[in-house]
């Protein structure tokens, strides 16, 4: 129950890895529309 224990979360942040403890952060994705400028109207 500390840091050399894998399934812990501090035991995940000690040994730098991921898990269902420890899940990574999503990405949040930019929209096609917000990367290309579209004009409808011309």
């Amino acid at each position: 129950m500390g840091k050399g224990d894998r399934k812990t979360k501090r035991g995940k942040i000690y040994r730098g890895t991921y898990g269902a403890r420890r899940p990574r952060k999503i990405k949040k994705r930019k929209h096609v529309e917000e990367k290309v400028s579209v004009d409808t109207k011309k």
